[in-house]
């Protein structure tokens, strides 16, 4: 073979570098996970150890997954870097806040009461963390009401999509995901009675860029009580899914 054949065969680098890859199969997308309302020390190390992307903390005295200051400085503790500790408030003061970060490592708050868009955005610079906006879904919920939700609170990370119960969250209930629009599920956090038996049809019929499940991997009827094997069972489940 002479020179100029040689010349008229070889290829630019990076034109061979870009051919390979539109040859390559597309990376799966990977679904975050958050496991919430984790109130043990052995429950944070679990959720670690299956590779929970981030814990919840519940910050609402009410909640029978609540947490104390205290606890929460324990439970993470030993969280290593890359591990997100969201930090669930409903309604809650600016004081109150203010108190949980400054003793508290969290990466990002979530509000999950009636918080408005300007009270978000003052309780986030309270505690100089970006947050994320529960939306409540309820049987009369119109894709467009969550257009203008999250229009509303376009200052928020992210949205947490919930069942809409009484009371605020951790209901154990699923609504109807086709009313979450597809120009908002690049932001979304699913949420609302996800379980293991279920996860895999929510993440192929949503494709949210996360999930966030409590009651779904506790023992049945035991509010707060994580249960390791539904903990387990549910990360199985979920990367299953992604990879379908």
């Amino acid at each position: 073979m002479d020179r100029a054949s040689v010349n008229m065969n070889s290829t630019d680098p990076l034109a061979n570098e870009a051919g390979n890859a539109a040859n390559q199969q597309t990376v799966p997308h990977r679904t975050r996970i958050k496991l919430c309302g984790l109130s043990k020390p052995e429950d944070v190390a679990h959720a670690i150890e299956l590779g929970a992307d981030a814990i919840g903390l519940v910050f609402y005295p009410p909640s029978p997954r609540s947490v104390s200051i205290a606890q929460a400085v324990e439970l993470v503790h030993d969280v290593p870097p890359f591990v997100s500790v969201v930090g669930l408030f409903v309604n809650a003061t600016p004081d109150w806040i203010r108190e949980v970060v400054s003793n508290v490592s969290l990466t990002l708050l979530q509000f999950h009461g009636d918080e408005t868009p300007d009270q978000c955005e003052t309780l986030a610079g309270v505690a100089g963390l970006p947050w994320l906006r529960a939306l409540r879904v309820a049987a009369d919920t119109q894709p467009a009401d969550l257009v203008k939700s999250a229009l509303n609170y376009s200052a928020a990370s992210g949205f947490l999509f919930d069942t809409h119960v009484d009371g605020y969250g951790g209901g154990g209930k699923v609504f109807d995901w086709s009313l979450i629009p597809a120009e908002l599920a690049r932001r979304a956090v699913l949420s609302g009675g996800l379980n293991a038996q279920n996860v895999s049809d929510a993440i192929h019929r949503v494709r949210p860029y996360a999930v966030d499940v409590s009651s779904g991997i506790e023992v049945p009827g035991a509010k707060g009580v994580k249960d390791h094997a539904r903990m387990a069972a549910f990360v199985r489940a979920l990367r299953a899914a992604d990879v379908e």
